[in-house]
């Protein structure tokens, strides 16, 4: 008899070892796979739901993870039917007492089901059905005491856990938590890593591009689409009270079409709002704004042309005052992250300085060029006494020129018809300058007017059957 006793200790003893250097083997497994996987969250937690499975002797694992919606989705599972996957693939388990997963998640602690047959609260019905399963044990996944995920074990037989079972299942709940950190921090620092290098990238072409701006547009349009998982962005330049379009990146050949060949794109409630003070405007769902469903045709465009579902726009202000807006769009309804608008918000405040960039350079250039223009003008009169053609001519030359115009004509008055003719006429139209060949019985209307209290006259859309649109006297 006390051999027997003896011989049973011993036995027992060596089961518990036994179980002890299971156990132990398989944590240093699952440790190992942390190790080796530094980004790829996925592996780990399939490991660990097939480690915990087979050392908890159940019949299946999942391993559900929060999204920033508030809501748990399955993340690996092991051991269930290909049936009861494809129903966690497309369930979304909100924190609530009638399933597992809920209940775990809303009270932040273990949550052991011996029998959901006979568990009053549990109202996931399709569940059972679908997975079989009668015992279920479920551990959430804590970050500073505050849940970011549930795991998982269930058995189809009605057998409660063991409270040594319980144990190892929480340490494997541990080590997923330690796996998901990891991933965050390395994912994180990859993520500034990224953006820094795009940011030097930007500042680079800024640098490479002084007064140029579609390059500087088209690196940001790049990286911000890259860097955001976006699919599509653009620029609007917002000068006198109107929106324009400025550069765009992966837009739809039909989007692209109506927004090249609009002069003001309309305004949608976005950029109003925009144009009121605020810094960005984030729509999760743009098809569910008021503006979508009042018909705005701006919006209209950017969800039947573009086929944009989640949108943004960031403001780009100098001293207060708006310049334009930097926009970014997904197809599907996934909101951007704080990130990835701090991001958006950086490159517009870089868009900013080559745009003043750009003007500083542009009004200098302009001031130089005009500075010349004026000598070279002084210069025709010094080296010209008394003869007026080759002044007018060069005047006019430098005026077009410089004033981005089509054509020009000096207006000379004869004192004895008492009438104006062109005196010299540039680059003007051939039936425009016949036409001006004949004798005029009254000044041209621009000129009467300059004649009176107006120092200059400035006229938008002159008669397009002359052959011109704007003209200034």
């Amino acid at each position: 008899m006390e051999n027997a006793r003896l011989l049973n200790e011993l036995q027992d003893r060596t089961r518990d070892l036994q179980e002890s250097l299971e156990y132990q083997t398989a944590t240093s497994d699952v440790l190992k796979v942390i190790s080796r996987s530094t980004f790829d969250l996925e592996p780990v937690l399939q490991n660990l739901a097939e480690t915990a499975v087979r050392i908890c002797a159940a019949d299946g694992g999942v391993v559900n993870l929060l999204h920033p919606d508030g809501l748990y989705r399955m993340a690996a599972a092991t051991g269930a039917s290909a049936e009861y996957r494809e129903l966690m693939a497309r369930t979304a388990i909100a924190p609530g007492r009638g399933s597992l997963v809920g209940r775990t998640a809303l009270e932040g602690r273990v949550v052991h089901i011996p029998d959901v047959q006979a568990d009053p609260e549990f109202t996931f019905g399709e569940g059972p059905r679908v997975g079989g399963f009668r015992t279920i044990l479920g551990v959430p996944l804590l970050r500073e005491d505050k849940p970011i995920g549930v795991f998982v074990v269930v058995r189809y037989r009605m057998e409660p856990f063991t409270e040594k079972q319980l144990a190892l299942f929480r340490t494997f709940a541990d080590q997923a938590v330690i796996a998901m950190e990891n991933a965050r921090l390395l994912t994180e620092t990859r993520e500034a890593l990224e953006q820094q290098t795009a940011t030097a990238e930007v500042l680079g072409v800024i640098n490479a591009s002084p007064g140029h701006l579609m390059p500087v547009f088209d690196a940001m349009l790049e990286k911000a689409v890259r860097l955001c998982e976006a699919q599509f962005g653009f620029f609007l330049r917002y000068q006198n009270g109107k929106y324009a379009f400025a550069a765009g990146r992966g837009l739809k050949p039909e989007f692209a079409a109506y927004m090249t060949r609009m002069d003001q794109p309309t305004p949608n409630e976005a950029n109003v709002r925009v144009v009121e003070g605020v810094p960005f405007v984030h729509y999760a769902d743009i098809i569910n704004d008021d503006a979508y469903r009042s018909g705005a045709p701006f919006r209209r465009a950017i969800t039947d042309l573009g086929g944009a579902r989640t949108g943004m726009a960031v403001a780009m202000r100098k001293d207060g005052e708006l310049l334009g807006t930097f926009s970014m769009f997904r197809y599907e309804v996934r909101p951007f992250t704080d990130k990835q608008i701090a991001l958006l918000q950086n490159f517009a405040a870089q868009a900013v300085i080559a745009m003043e960039n750009a003007r500083l350079l542009t009004e200098t250039r302009e001031a130089l060029e005009q500075q010349t223009a004026t000598a070279e003008v002084l210069r025709v009169i010094n080296s010209s006494p008394g003869d007026l053609a080759p002044v007018f001519d060069t005047i006019l030359d430098q005026a077009t020129r410089l004033c981005d115009a089509a054509f020009g004509v000096v207006w000379t008055f004869d004192r004895a018809a008492k009438r104006y003719r062109p005196g010299r006429v540039h680059q003007v139209p051939t039936a425009l300058a016949e036409f001006l060949k004949g004798n005029y019985r009254a000044p041209p209307s621009g000129v009467l007017n300059v004649l009176g209290d107006a120092s200059f006259l400035h006229v938008l859309d002159e008669a397009e059957s002359a052959g011109y649109r704007t003209g200034a006297s």
